[in-house]
């Protein structure tokens, strides 16, 4: 394959999904470079050359390299998505933003306190009260997020980069084991995007190797 696209991370982080579910949504192809988890090799000079934080994922463009998920999400939508991600005025994009960064400030810490408190701790040293914390704080995000959809589609109206920076965790969200409440407009939501090819190929992956047992 000739691309002038790279992207290092693994498969299974949310954060590199978001760049591998956007390129998927653009139709562009790309060098995908294992690292990071059981693939290690975040610490080589190599890399740290590339992402001096040593984290997942990086995207080389040409002579352009780009870290941190956001940025890369947006870098994607804004040179490849058109119309189709991105979305032409200001106005527009502010609450494509708004929503975007809701997803990576306020959602995504407390669906990872689930992740880290269920799937990364062993059931026998699992804190029922500590699960309960953050359970609360996750479904407090996702009733904010399922009066947002109500009535709509998509999280900004049509489909765009929000939902991507959202939506990454939705397969997480309705796997891990936990309580979760009833949210019609967030079932709906799933449920479209489940229907999007794209989705099923980049976020509707096996973390069983993440569960520590």
């Amino acid at each position: 394959m000739t691309t002038d696209l790279t992207l290092w991370g693994r498969k299974n982080s949310a954060n590199v999904q978001k760049a591998v579910w956007a390129l998927a949504e653009v139709g562009k192809e790309y060098e995908h470079i294992a690292v990071g988890g059981a693939f290690k090799g975040l610490d080589t000079p190599e890399y740290r050359a590339l992402n001096p934080n040593g984290l997942v994922p990086t995207l080389q463009d040409g002579d352009l390299i780009v870290w941190e998920s956001q940025a890369i999400l947006r870098y994607i939508a804004a040179e490849y998505g058109a119309e189709k991600l991105w979305r032409a005025t200001p106005r527009e994009r502010a609450i494509v933003d708004q929503w975007a960064d809701w997803g990576a400030i306020t959602f995504q810490p407390a669906w990872l306190g689930i992740f880290i408190n269920v799937v990364r701790t062993p059931k026998s040293k699992q804190n029922p009260d500590a699960i309960a914390a953050v359970v609360k704080k996750s479904n407090d995000a996702m009733a904010l997020l399922d009066a947002q959809l109500a009535g709509r589609e998509f999280v900004a109206g049509d489909f765009s980069y929000a939902d991507i920076a959202i939506g990454v965790a939705l397969y997480r969200w309705y796997t891990m084991e936990f309580n979760r409440p009833i949210l019609p407009n967030v079932d709906a939501w799933y449920d479209r995007l489940q229907s999007r090819p794209t989705f099923k190929s980049s976020i509707m992956v096996s973390y069983d190797d993440l569960y520590v047992r």
